[in-house]
């Protein structure tokens, strides 16, 4: 690139250096740009399109082709959750500390990370409350419709389950203190004994809701990872452990257990390893997480060394809530109009069943990201204080985020 070009970048790049104080983890915010990056790119390369006889789209995935059964490996380096709960876990914490430092109660700072959560939601809910009966006027087949209302709710259930996580976090720090690692441990045996019952020589007698009991401890382990982490209980010995003993339990699971390969759902398949999450989930978790604490120490000096790979990790933090509610109406906003105007398009609206697709879907992955990048100009006034919007203002957008709860509830 010439060096015409790349000039303004480091200038902006030695700024966003000098601004950040020298207190700042960047290491943590490194971990948390990697987290979020792998939930678009996941969706994007995981998910897919065909496109039916009357037009509409329809979701399709590359795992579910026989073909293309490397692709759940890849899942393993795409389903980054364990980092995202880590740092998660690590950041309250913190953040309840600054909050007591500045006599703010549990409930004080609850509402301020609830709202900061909740608005962009709302946000994105209120938008496509509008665009559901805008775009079958503007000829948008009622599936496509459907089809993308469910993309959109995709992601949006791990915000329920963050917000829960974060209300517990007095309580998880509590357990850090007086048990240390044991804590983790317990969350990982409770998820053991359900995996037991759901699927060892009892399931046929086992109620399918048992899996259910899962979805708290199974998503709180890498949350409690993160806690220790900040409390000082989780440190290098610990860390090695949890990649070792992780990396075998995750061998034993699949190899001898046969547990399903892919860490997201497969279409089709009678088992599913992160709806509730599975035993296999926490052992990938805490290979993940084991391996952040141990490179913690070595990305936090890259990161203070090299301004120019820190410039991106900024702009991911900052827009951590628009790329996390926004992807999957990206990929769409440029499906949705390639459908329309070149009918099927290889790499977009025709089944994922080749490598050929595969290469096709990694050369549109840039256009994806410029969309997500121009949606996200629009709409990342959702992710700040809504100070600009009248009290009537906020009604209609909460009114439009129930219409489409009430819609996506009837769809997915």
């Amino acid at each position: 690139m010439p060096s015409s070009l790349l000039a303004p970048l480091h200038r902006a790049a030695r700024q966003v250096d000098a601004r950040t104080p020298a207190t700042r983890d960047r290491a943590l915010d490194g971990l948390r740009a990697l987290a979020l990056l792998a939930v678009p790119v996941g969706h994007w390369l995981l998910g897919g399109f065909t496109r039916s006889a009357d037009g509409a789209l329809h979701n399709a995935s590359p795992l579910s082709s026989p073909g293309l059964g490397f692709f759940a490996p890849v899942s393993w380096g795409l389903q980054l959750l364990g980092v995202f709960f880590l740092v998660g876990g690590h950041s309250a914490v913190r953040s309840r500390e600054r909050a007591r430092a500045r006599r703010v109660g549990y409930a004080g700072w609850l509402r301020g990370r609830v709202v900061r959560l909740l608005q962009p939601v709302l946000g994105v809910a209120a938008v496509w409350a509008l665009l559901i009966p805008l775009l079958p006027r503007l000829g948008v087949p009622a599936d496509t419709v459907r089809t993308g209302t469910t993309l959109v709710v995709q992601p949006l259930w791990y915000i329920a389950v963050y917000l829960g996580l974060t209300a517990l976090t007095p309580l998880c720090a509590a357990l850090a203190r007086r048990t240390g690692c044991w804590s983790a441990g317990a969350l990982l045996a409770a998820v053991a004994v359900v995996d037991l019952l759901r699927y060892g020589p009892w399931a046929p007698a086992v109620p399918s809701w048992v899996g259910l009991l899962n979805i708290l401890p199974g998503w709180l382990f890498g949350y409690q990872l993160g806690v220790l982490w900040a409390s000082g209980r989780l440190g290098r010995p610990a860390a090695r452990l949890l990649l070792a003993g992780g990396g075998a339990l995750f061998a034993v699971l699949l190899l001898v257990f046969h547990y399903p390969a892919s860490m997201v759902g497969v279409p089709g398949a009678g088992r599913n390893n992160s709806h509730p999450p599975s035993l296999l989930v926490l052992a990938l978790a805490a290979v993940q997480c084991g391996a952040a604490v141990l490179l913690r120490e070595r990305l936090g000096r890259l990161l203070t060394r090299r301004p120019l790979l820190w410039l991106p990790v900024v702009a991911v933090n900052l827009s951590a809530m628009t790329i996390f509610c926004w992807h999957q109406s990206a990929m769409l906003a440029v499906a949705v109009p390639g459908a329309a105007v070149f009918g099927a398009v290889p790499g977009l609206t025709v089944a994922p069943d080749s490598l050929g697709w595969v290469a096709l879907r990694l050369a549109l992955l840039p256009l994806f990201g410029a969309a997500l990048v121009a949606i996200g100009w629009f709409t990342r006034r959702f992710d700040g204080p809504w100070t600009g919007l009248s009290r009537p203002a906020r009604a209609v957008a909460g009114a439009g985020a129930a219409f489409f709860a009430a819609y996506a509830l009837g769809v997915v």
